[in-house]
């Protein structure tokens, strides 16, 4: 999140199309807003939060280090997510860390493939060649408030195209209760709950990483670029989300109800 011209250029103000989406589709993402909604409810009569589930018991809260320690990870359906947070001069405004969300290839219907790019080496484990989703920004007060996407050098991953990375989404999920179940239903949720959006935030990333290639083509590799961090962000309110599918699905006479 180096600099502010950086985050300007690839903003993307959102307006969903939820006319574009079948009454499946739109009902799924209204399932999940629920989800989200309910989880906060729940929490929030604690005073407790997603972050602080994930943060609790876990020592000292060090910048750049993942939490919780060995990152979460679901053996049966290959998603995986942790938390961490950049030095205070590197996070974007308000933000405390945010969550990065991944898909391993054992959980990748068989049609996925990886992205060729320059300098590829295979990792030793296969299932090493994981796919980036989407960073879910997190304020001090743990709510979420942005969606980001980064460059490959970011988190390390092995680099799917954009088309790949929308294909992953129905497969991403956290089904097990370690270390929190409400903040593995949340990260879960949250995906479903932006799912066009996020397809629209790693299409912009895509975009991003070709215009970065041609405005600078002295860079031996734009996927190694330190200079290019940040790929796209959308700022977001799941309350004002789930209110505008709510009126989404009434326009159309659906409800949840609805199989």
């Amino acid at each position: 999140m180096r600099t502010a011209d950086v985050l300007r250029s690839v903003e993307v103000r959102w307006q969903p199309d939820f006319d574009a989406q079948s009454d499946e589709a739109l009902l799924a993402m209204a399932r999940a807003g629920q989800e989200v909604l309910e989880i906060h409810r729940v929490l929030n009569k604690t005073n407790d939060n997603v972050v602080g589930e994930i943060l609790r018991e876990q020592g000292t809260f060090y910048e750049w280090d993942h939490f919780p320690k060995g990152d979460v990870y679901d053996r049966e359906t290959h998603g995986q997510y942790y938390y961490h947070a950049h030095p205070l001069d590197q996070r974007f405004d308000g933000e405390h860390g945010h969550f990065h969300t991944f898909m391993r290839p054992k959980g990748m219907p068989p049609w996925v493939k990886r992205a060729p790019v320059p300098n590829y080496k295979p990792p030793k484990d296969p299932n090493d060649e994981l796919s980036h989703l989407i960073a879910i920004s997190m304020d001090p007060r743990g709510i979420a408030f942005r969606l980001f996407t980064v460059n490959r050098w970011v988190t390390g991953e092995v680099w799917y195209d954009a088309k790949a990375v929308a294909s992953l989404l129905d497969y991403f999920k956290i089904d097990h209760a370690r270390p929190s179940w409400p903040a593995n239903r949340w990260v879960t949720a949250m995906v479903g709950l932006y799912k066009p959006l996020i397809i629209d935030l790693v299409n912009v990333r895509d975009e991003t990483i070709e215009a970065w290639r041609r405005d600078h083509p002295d860079v031996e590799d734009v996927f190694e670029d330190r200079n290019l961090e940040v790929t796209s962000f959308a700022d977001i309110s799941a309350e004002s989300q789930v209110r505008a599918i709510g009126r989404a699905l009434e326009a159309r006479g659906l409800s949840l109800g609805e199989a």
